[in-house]
């Protein structure tokens, strides 16, 4: 089993968070990657394992059982896109604003 990395993080407690926080929180580790990936590899890598993190905490909650596919798929192009050859030709740009849709839902 991989270290937490987020070391105050359990699975109870992300579950008290609504899907659209978890998204945004997800999205904000997406954005990290993005902004350091030419800065600082290492830095950048972190947040992509951060974000994986929280996607599989996501994953697991059992509020999300509904829209699983669609998380797990997600998953899979984020692997694509940030850590794999993006074979699935992802725009960082677009990805960036699917995340910013959650940051505006989870503010109402």
């Amino acid at each position: 089993m991989k270290p937490k990395l987020h070391k105050d993080l359990t699975q109870a407690r992300w579950n008290k968070l609504s899907f659209f926080a978890q998204m945004a929180n997800i999205g904000s580790e997406f954005e990290r990657a993005v902004n350091w990936q030419k800065k600082s590899p290492k830095i950048a890598g972190q947040a992509v394992d951060r974000m994986f993190e929280l996607l599989d905490l996501t994953i697991n909650d059992p509020k999300n059982r509904r829209g699983l596919k669609e998380i797990v798929r997600l998953r899979e192009v984020l692997a694509d896109l940030l850590v794999f050859d993006n074979e699935y030709h992802s725009d960082i740009n677009k990805t960036k604003k699917y995340f910013y849709a959650f940051n505006w839902a989870a503010r109402i």
